[in-house]
């Protein structure tokens, strides 16, 4: 009776040697029935044919034999080359841009094999080679495996769902050669040998796994297509790195472990402290990663951007809102910033004189911008031009459509500002964003400024929106105002016309003359606080100021601060005699509200300051206070708007009266406010000689408002 130990190595020839008949049929078929249109043809059948030989090989001189080991090699690099051609299928040189460096690292890998045979040879004079031989060949095998694998994986994924018949069986043959060869080279690298049960069974699996894709070779259908995924290659190239860093260190301990002695003991220590402190400082650096994605979008991508991702990003950045969320005007800044990954960003917005002002900032808490950041010409030429402009160009001097001569100063000087994007809205423009330079600096190119053009219509699209309905919201809080404030005049002027029935009867019937005289007096000044309560309420916001006359603007200052002594100190820092031309009592009117709003802001005992100046042709007395200011956005959209107030309880209206108030007697209102730091209101009237001496045709009724 034949042993057990005889029947192994005869169950092992007839294991390779029915591997080599059926890669040798494999071949076969691919030749007689394969398609001939499919471009991984001639790539698995010198598969095949490679499969038979290294059989052959292993069944005549054993599957470590080194004629064996390059046939075997040989079959791996015919693998290799029909999975590049299955993802060349669809007939795209681009489609290739992303594989083509994987597929290099794995012939490499692969090409390493020979010369671990030739160093075999050449180093038995080494203590133990064999056992580093097996370790390294093994870790071969594993990055060869692994990577194809993942490629097989992503070439599947990536394909139509009506193309995934065709790749079944070819894929499932080619993902099992490479299973098998992993876990064999795995359990050899942790065990220092090839196991021999699982080794001799490896032709035959092999075999079996050619006959699937040689079946899969006849299956007829439209050339596939493959969109490869950016995060799956950012994925695959970063294992890639990690797996070659990890083959590095294993292959430097080893050669250093050659050398033996205490002192190579101590400098494998040393490296693999090295090795590993280099990792963890590395690996985490959000500089790496960018430079990575920046090398890897640059030459293996045919596009810049991932337009779905980007996409679906941007809507859900505009979309999240709600209570406690960023407004809409810095969602606006973040969804653009986030499609260059720019760290920080500002949204400037035309003002009635279309001079841009700041409205909203985003991660740019550092940045000075004037209180006007651009005048009406620039944005005019935005507008006009459409043109996302590139900042470095214009500090280099080069100049497209005049811009140049246009850029504020302020722009330039801030050598952290990148790019600048105008938001058009049918041909108008809504705003502009100023993006911070990226982490990983590079040059705008024509990707950059098409898909920032796009972006930008769309989010003035989202502001203009916005406007329109708090426009329309404001008008009905008019409306409602309105009609309330009509059954409020109505009551009034029926109480007055009591009041005033009764005077006339007290002074026909009352028989005391001491308490007709009191009496009269009494109701006569009732009727005069309603009737003044009546005029103010019937030409509440309406904004219109009838009569002008000539007064001193210091006179009027003294008089508010001495009106506010026994509240809180209201200081006359500068008093240069300036008499302007307007409504007294309205500015008055204007003024207190002001004055008690910068109170209001302010900390208990701190003073107010008040200050008049000349300034060319016009007078202008400021507000100014140190309390906590306002937030651009804030001073926007909410400062003088009606019914908007940031007091608890307040109304919202006292800020748009005086603005109106102002604007009706021909001046204008502009503020100036930093959180943290304090805000100052300016107040600029004509001045009553540049009235008389100009015409007053040149002074119109309603001034544009300046805020910043």
């Amino acid at each position: 009776m034949i042993g057990a130990s005889a029947l192994m190595p005869l169950a092992a020839s007839i294991a390779w040697v029915t591997g080599a008949l059926l890669s040798a049929g494999a071949m076969l078929w691919i030749w007689r029935h394969g398609e001939r249109s499919r471009p991984d043809r001639t790539a698995l059948l010198v598969a095949a044919g490679c499969s038979a030989v290294w059989c052959t090989l292993a069944t005549m001189v054993g599957p470590d034999n080194n004629s064996t080991i390059i046939a075997a090699t040989a079959r791996n690099l015919a693998l290799i080359a029909a999975i590049f051609f299955l993802f060349s299928a669809d007939g795209r040189s681009d489609s290739l841009k992303p594989i083509r460096p994987v597929i290099i690292a794995l012939v490499l890998v692969q090409l390493m094999q020979p010369l671990v045979l030739l160093s075999q040879m050449k180093g038995s004079s080494f203590p133990q080679p064999e056992g580093a031989v097996v370790e390294v060949r093994a870790v071969i095998d594993m990055l060869v495996s692994i990577g194809a694998l993942m490629l097989l994986h992503n070439l599947y994924a990536g394909a139509a769902n009506t193309l995934r018949p065709i790749l079944r069986w070819t894929g499932v043959g080619l993902s099992g050669i490479f299973a098998f060869d992993l876990n064999l080279s795995s359990i050899a690298y942790l065990s220092g040998e090839y196991p021999a049960p699982i080794g001799d069974l490896r032709g035959l699996f092999a075999g079996v796994m050619a006959v699937l894709f040689a079946l899969g070779m006849n299956a007829a259908g439209p050339r596939m297509q493959f969109n490869p995924s950016r995060a799956v290659t950012f994925r695959t190239l970063s294992l890639l790195l990690i797996g070659g860093y990890l083959t590095l260190m294993v292959l430097v301990t080893k050669s250093l472990a050659l050398i033996g002695g205490d002192i190579a003991f101590a400098i494998q220590i040393m490296f693999l402290v090295l090795a590993i402190f280099a990792a963890v400082v590395a690996l985490p650096s959000p500089r790496l990663r960018s430079w990575l994605r920046v090398m890897v979008t640059k030459h293996l991508f045919q596009h810049r951007y991932d337009y779905r991702e980007e996409w679906l990003r941007f809507t859900r950045t505009i979309g999240r809102g709600g209570t406690g969320s960023a407004s809409l005007e810095e969602r606006a800044v973040k969804a653009l910033a986030d499609i260059t990954e720019s760290p920080a960003g500002l949204l400037l917005m035309p003002n009635e004189e279309a001079q841009l002002e700041i409205t909203a900032r985003w991660n740019w808490p550092t940045i000075a911008v004037p209180a006007v950041a651009a005048e009406y010409a620039f944005s005019s030429l935005l507008e006009q031009h459409n043109m996302v402009l590139a900042l470095d160009e214009a500090r280099n001097g080069i100049d497209h459509h005049g811009e140049q001569a246009q850029v504020p100063a302020w722009l330039t000087d801030a050598d952290d500002a990148w790019a600048l994007v105008p938001l058009l809205h049918f041909d108008r423009l809504v705003g502009v964003i100023v993006l911070a330079r990226p982490t990983m600096a590079r040059q705008l190119d024509w990707e950059d400024f098409d898909l920032l053009r796009v972006a930008g219509q769309q989010l003035a699209s989202y502001l203009a929106e916005q406007a329109g309905q708090q426009a329309l919201m404001d008008a009905s809080r008019f409306d409602e105002f309105n009609r309330r404030m009509a059954f409020v005049m109505h009551d009034i002027k029926n109480l007055v016309s009591q009041l005033s029935l009764l005077a006339t009867n007290a002074e026909k019937h009352a028989d005391n003359p001491a308490f007709r005289a009191d009496m009269l007096v009494t109701l006569r000044n009732s009727a005069d606080k309603l009737s003044a309560l009546l005029a103010r309420l019937g030409r509440y916001g309406s904004g219109q100021v009838h009569e002008r006359s000539t007064f001193d603007l210091v006179a009027l200052a003294r008089g508010i601060s001495e009106r506010f002594r026994g509240v809180r100190p209201v200081a006359l820092t500068r008093d240069e005699p300036v008499v302007v031309i307007g409504h007294r009592e309205a500015l008055e009117q204007a003024l207190i509200h002001l004055v008690q709003n910068a109170i209001d802001a302010s900390a208990p005992d701190t003073p107010v300051f008040l200050d008049v100046v000349a300034q060319g042709i016009n007078g202008m007395i400021d507000v100014v206070d140190s309390g906590k200011g306002m937030t651009p956005e804030f001073v926007r959209t909410g400062l003088f708007k009606p019914f908007v107030s940031s007091k608890q309880g307040g109304f919202g209206i006292g800020a748009f009266e005086a603005r109106e108030l102002v604007r009706a007697m021909g001046g204008r209102v502009s503020v100036e406010s930093r959180e943290g730091l304090g805000t100052r209101f300016s107040i600029v009237l004509p001045k009553a000689e540049a009235v008389r001496l100009m015409g007053a045709q040149q002074f119109p009724q309603n001034a544009s408002q300046e805020v910043a």
